[in-house]
């Protein structure tokens, strides 16, 4: 009896041991791969950065992976490049993708509070004509499009790129998923009781509920207008009105005899920058979002 007592004992001082190895073993292996993914994520952004800090010469001489001294001397030859008016496309950039991305969210995230909150007759046709509007690319429409922008004279301006944002189905559909996720309607009805108007119960109530997905979505615009191509290199004519990715494309089809290789690195590594500042400053409320829960699908 006491043997078998002592046994059990051994048991179950060994057993928690082996399960609590198993644990860590599982728990290291998941270390070692999430290190091994953000490596993987990482890599092609040290990789410019060294690029970015050679000359021509050697970056057609042998691949890198520690950075050079000419990073400073690069970002000279393009500020210096009138060809390519490097400032000019920033700013364009930051003028274009930033109204885009509010127009985007604002917008969107109303047509979707119409969807949400009102019971109308044509309440679930509108929701499959927006959704079928998603499913058209836009190479589809893109002759069209120009068409009735040359006729309403807006060639070689910035409306053309910003003014369609507007209309943006998937950022809709976010919105709608998220509202129906997130905002009790009962609140919006409480307002109403209370005398608030419909534009005020939008802006001072539901805006601020769906804040995390406004930034996400924000994020998220930003980006694509930012390397839109496209579109704007179709509509855009004047050297000073074009944006980074026509300015970077530019450099990419010049002459072989007059390409600069360290010149694209440095132009992509400046673009991003912008990018990078606006996902930090926003980045907060990504988390946000996620500690409020998935979207419902």
């Amino acid at each position: 009896m006491n043997s078998n007592a002592n046994l059990r004992k051994i048991r179950k001082t060994v057993g928690p041991t082996g399960d609590s190895i198993k644990l860590n073993l599982m728990r290291a292996l998941v270390y070692v791969f999430l290190v091994l993914i953000a490596v993987f994520c990482l890599f092609p952004f040290v990789i410019l950065i060294i690029n970015s800090t050679r000359l021509h010469s050697e970056l057609l001489s042998k691949f890198y992976l520690v950075p050079g001294s000419h990073f400073f001397q690069n970002l000279k030859n393009v500020l210096t490049d009138t060809n390519i008016p490097l400032l000019n496309g920033l700013r364009n950039s930051v003028f274009i993708a930033a109204l885009t991305a509010i127009l985007t969210t604002y917008f969107s995230a109303m047509t979707a509070f119409g969807i949400f909150m009102y019971d109308f007759k044509l309440r679930n046709f509108a929701f499959s004509f927006i959704m079928f509007i998603l499913m058209v690319p836009t190479q589809v429409s893109a002759l069209g499009f120009l068409r009735l922008v040359d006729k309403m004279h807006m060639m070689n301006t910035y409306w053309p790129l910003i003014l369609p944002s507007i209309a943006a189905p998937s950022v809709f559909f976010y919105m709608k998923q998220y509202m129906d996720s997130v905002v009790p309607k009962e609140m919006v009805e409480a307002a109403r009781v209370d005398g608030s108007n419909e534009f005020m119960t939008f802006n001072r109530i539901v805006l601020p509920v769906i804040k995390p997905a406004l930034a996400v979505q924000g994020i998220f615009s930003f980006v694509s207008s930012w390397n839109n191509y496209f579109i704007p290199v179709l509509v855009i004519n004047s050297k000073n009105k074009k944006t980074i990715p026509i300015l970077i494309a530019e450099l990419r089809s010049a002459d072989y005899m007059k390409f600069d290789l360290a010149k694209i690195y440095i132009m992509i590594f400046v673009a991003i920058i912008p990018l990078i500042v606006v996902y930090l400053f926003l980045s907060r409320f990504i988390l946000e979002n996620l500690t409020l829960g998935s979207v419902k699908g």
